[in-house]
């Protein structure tokens, strides 16, 4: 029994304080089951209510943070082992057209040192990217009109025809649906374009006015429709993000259901209007893994660079979460640096491709290993498994 003795003036009282305490420990359990119930329904079912999520989402309890990792991660087993998929990353260039509001490279940022990689420095880059056991490339960069459609398209069939048994994943930005058909024929396998927010009007915070939320979502449709393995994804934690906000996020995807999903929290860069921005939260970032795992078992989905730049190890706790992806840096060294999205971008070590024994060294520490293949998704195409 809990006593407290409380004095006043006439009397003394014993206040007996055991069954409040008892009632507020039964509250607590309660509440931890019925997350614990959300989280088992949603492994199960594979979709939650809008009020599932949210109770998810703003859900701060250990037990149940560490139960949800939990289930994620059982899943990812089950459908790939302990196995982690690598993508070398090739980052093509940082010119854009675009002004988005958060990111390093937007066209508006003066301080940026512009570069463009030759086809002929990525064909050496995935030439190394292959002798290191790298079976997928992906090609990233800003929307930059210098590297004409007919160039991408060219580049693309030149990396098919020198390394046929690999796959080519772009992330170029929003086209036109006959320029992803041409990049599909020439060789490209796979898509990756984050739709950020699906909010129309939060996305018009993040975005300047000639750039379209509708225009994102068709582009999606688009690659899907042309056959392409495809991604999309989030920032977490963006300026004005609300916890509603995240939930049309978790319904858009559950209704896309694409192959690749890509999520981290948001960073800022100190070239931007969101400079001075607070970070996204990384266990946010890390319940929403989860939930996009037990949501869609058979995704991929990378422990992100984002993750390895806020905490050192960021990376190893997006895997544990249910990430099965992750993308060493095959970019020329010197040019690294100048593809800031945000402040303080990871590029090295275990981010680098030549790290790569590095990485193995951290995940087989964590109970993983790397699997030197295409790493499609299950119920992608994938001649070469």
């Amino acid at each position: 029994w809990l006593v407290r003795a409380v004095v006043s003036p006439d009397q003394v009282r014993t206040t007996i304080l055991f069954p409040v305490a008892g009632n507020w420990y039964r509250a607590c359990l309660n509440a931890k089951n019925l997350m614990k119930i959300w989280v088992d329904r949603l492994k199960q079912e594979h979709t939650l209510p809008p009020e599932g999520y949210k109770a998810l989402l703003t859900c701060t309890h250990v037990d149940v943070t560490t139960y949800l990792h939990r289930q994620a991660q059982k899943v990812t087993q089950a459908r790939f082992g302990n196995n982690i998929y690598i993508r070398g990353l090739i980052e093509i260039s940082n010119c854009c057209r675009n002004n988005c509001y958060y990111c390093g490279i937007r066209k508006g940022n003066p301080q940026v040192e512009r570069y463009r990689l030759s086809r002929e420095t990525i064909l050496d880059c995935c030439t190394q990217g292959y002798e290191l056991g790298f079976r997928t490339f992906v090609m990233q960069g800003g929307e930059d009109a210098a590297q004409s459609s007919e160039w991408v398209e060219e580049t693309v069939a030149a990396i098919r025809n020198r390394f046929p048994d690999c796959a080519i994943t772009l992330s170029l930005g929003e086209k036109t649906r006959e320029e992803y058909e041409r990049f599909f024929r020439a060789g490209a396998n796979r898509y990756l374009l984050r739709h950020e927010t699906f909010n129309a009007e939060h996305y018009k915070l993040l975005h300047p006015a000639e750039m379209s939320q509708q225009n994102r979502i068709q582009c999606l449709h688009w690659l899907k429709e042309i056959g392409y393995q495809t991604g999309t994804g989030i920032m977490v934690g963006s300026p004005g993000q609300t916890t509603d906000h995240l939930i049309e996020d978790i319904r858009f995807i559950e209704c896309f259901r694409p192959q690749m999903i890509g999520i981290g929290p948001f960073i800022p860069h100190q070239n931007t209007p969101f400079g001075t921005s607070a970070p996204g939260s990384i266990e946010q970032t890390l319940r929403l893994l989860s939930i996009f795992r037990l949501m869609l078992p058979d995704a991929l989905i990378p422990a992100t660079t984002a993750l390895a730049t806020l905490a050192p190890d960021g990376r190893e706790r997006g895997i544990l979460a249910g990430a099965n992806v992750v993308m060493p840096n095959l970019s020329p060294c010197e040019e690294r640096i100048k593809y800031a999205l945000y402040n303080n971008k990871a590029s090295l070590g275990a981010e680098a491709a030549e790290g790569l024994a590095m990485l193995n060294k951290q995940l087989q520490a964590i109970g993983y290993k790397v699997l030197p293949t295409r790493g499609d998704a299950p119920n992608g195409d994938n001649p070469f498994k």
